[in-house]
């Protein structure tokens, strides 16, 4: 196989896309699983600002050091896993605590991976084309958030919360093998 951007930004789209996919099952219902702990609004909007103060921390170091890493696709895989390990975690938690303690991993997997995937995602633009390939991507995420928002709604709906942060889980793993299996000289 000739190794070209276009491939690579097949591996971004699909792997990135299920990704997203899986991240987004909790989106809207965030605040509904959150409220188990007896959180209120305050507290619901207190464990959002964690995750996002801690992948603001984060980033930071991450800038300074990313860089230096070769193969960012590592980095990327890592921030994969990292947040794999939250969703997990949901699984058994049982406090507040616990739950904003995760927020700060989650936020941690946000730092790692998100600056990773755009970095590769740049390196492999065709010139000219920048527009067209951004705004291909925006439609595969935009897609996958939509119809994640409505199925994760549907999970624990008909099921529970439990049944969806495994399926998020084995998605944001699957998501993991697609990177790490390819060439490296693609990604």
């Amino acid at each position: 196989m000739k190794i070209t951007n276009q491939n690579a930004l097949k591996v971004l789209f699909i792997s990135n896309g299920i990704f997203v996919f899986a991240d987004r099952l909790l989106g809207p219902l965030y605040a509904i699983f959150a409220e188990k702990f007896d959180a209120n609004i305050l507290s619901v909007s207190f464990s959002w600002f964690v995750f996002m103060l801690s992948a603001t921390i984060f980033t930071f170091i991450v800038a300074r050091y990313g860089d230096k890493i070769k193969e960012k696709e590592y980095l990327l895989a890592a921030g994969f896993i990292i947040r794999v390990i939250s969703w997990i975690l949901y699984i058994f938690t049982n406090s507040l605590l616990m739950f904003i303690f995760i927020q700060v991993i989650l936020g941690i997997g946000e730092a790692v991976g998100s600056p990773a995937f755009d970095s590769i995602f740049a390196k492999h633009l065709d010139k000219g084309a920048e527009i067209n390939e951004y705004s291909t991507w925006k439609l595969v995420q935009n897609f996958s958030l939509a119809i994640a928002s409505l199925i994760g709604g549907f999970i624990v709906y008909y099921l529970n919360f439990n049944v969806l942060f495994v399926l998020m889980a084995l998605l944001g793993l699957f998501s993991t093998v697609i990177v790490l299996s390819q060439p490296r000289k693609l990604l």
